[in-house]
């Protein structure tokens, strides 16, 4: 059977890098190589068991694959992952570290809809354990505060690979916000805790 392979995020980016740099030469394609399949967190998931079928990967934190097809199988290549079966990281989720031929029950597999790099060597800006949260807030009538984010019982990373920059820290904010019912982050800090850098005292609205 052909496989069918979607990359998601960032991965994209680099792949077509990867393409254009190799015209040009193999001196170029280097870096691009290294971007790509270095220690960043990177799984794919499959429709088929034992990996076959079209596939999907993501390098980053997904709140909404829209995946058409169920999952019955996971490949790892680096991180610790937790894929759920309704976008923004909700209703019931698994993790997995390793790779899965089979994901689920045999014929069936698995619902998936939303999936994201969580401790381990996944990036987020530090390592070990994730830190629990309760994710409190105060709401008004046109927005929603929340000074220590958290989704699923633990905070959320600021960046959920690679280094915790204002940039991914905005982008992870508005996902956050989104899968709150908001529009997007109108503001948002980092706070570190024991060497991992987590969002906090974001603002969520529905204003553009």
């Amino acid at each position: 059977m052909q496989q069918k392979i979607w990359t998601i995020g960032a991965g994209a980016a680099a792949l077509a890098g990867m393409t254009l740099a190799g015209m040009g030469g193999a001196t170029a394609q280097e870096p691009q190589e290294r971007g790509l399949f270095g220690n960043n967190a990177e799984a794919t998931v499959y429709r088929d068991a034992g990996y076959d079928g079209p596939a999907v990967t993501a390098t980053r934190a997904e709140p909404n694959m829209g995946l058409s097809w169920r999952v019955q199988s996971v490949r790892v290549r680096s991180g610790r992952w937790e894929l759920c079966e309704e976008p923004g990281y909700r209703g019931d989720c698994w993790t997995v570290d390793r790779d899965t031929p089979l994901f689920g029950a045999a014929f069936k597999g698995r619902r998936v809809q939303s999936m994201r790099p969580i401790g381990g060597n996944g990036g987020g800006g530090g390592w070990g354990s994730l830190e629990p949260g309760r994710n409190p807030s105060l709401r008004g009538m046109a927005s929603e505060f929340y000074p220590a984010p958290a989704q699923r019982g633990y905070r959320v990373l600021a960046c959920s690979t690679g280094s915790p920059t204002a940039n991914c820290a905005e982008r992870t904010a508005n996902q956050f916000c989104t899968a709150m019912g908001w529009r997007r982050s109108a503001r948002q800090t980092l706070e570190t805790v024991r060497q991992r850098v987590y969002l906090a005292d974001v603002l969520c609205t529905n204003a553009y």
